[in-house]
């Protein structure tokens, strides 16, 4: 009796997982080429074109995580979803720019420094993707309910 619950649960997560993925390729995606555009095309400083990329960035992650990956709809709610998502990406940059700049001391190569920044970036992947779905766009157990 519990066993077909378990495999919907596993089966609702490895979707999501999935999912969750493609929108992070489509948010690099556009970061990077933001990034490739403010850096090397309107010469902008790095660490600006950064910031902009990663602001950039997130409007794509935020609005395809809320929809396609949990399945969000309605208004969306200021205090509960935006500002705790853009707070999510905000610790990324800061924590992204602090791995750089120790990594960086230790060996200054271009390669240890992107290595820094995804290591970075990775961690906070798993952590953001817990925190979306147990917090931000988790879907009440009432409305769950009366999905079924």
């Amino acid at each position: 009796m519990l066993r077909p619950l378990v495999d919907y649960a596993r089966a609702q997560l490895d979707r999501k997982a999935l999912r969750y993925s493609l929108v992070s390729v489509v948010a690099v995606a556009v970061s990077q080429l933001v990034l490739v555009i403010c850096a090397g095309v309107l010469g902008w400083s790095p660490a600006l074109a950064n910031v902009a990329a990663v602001t950039i960035g997130s409007v794509p992650s935020y609005t395809l995580n809320r929809r396609w990956v949990w399945g969000k709809r309605g208004p969306n709610h200021l205090l509960r979803e935006i500002l705790p998502f853009w707070a999510l990406a905000l610790l990324g940059l800061v924590f992204s720019t602090v791995a750089v700049h120790v990594a960086v001391q230790w060996n200054d190569t271009t390669l240890v420094a992107s290595a820094a920044n995804l290591t970075a970036f990775g961690i906070l992947w798993v952590v953001k993707f817990l925190l979306l779905d147990s917090v931000l766009f988790r879907i009440p157990e009432r409305s769950e309910a009366l999905a079924s």
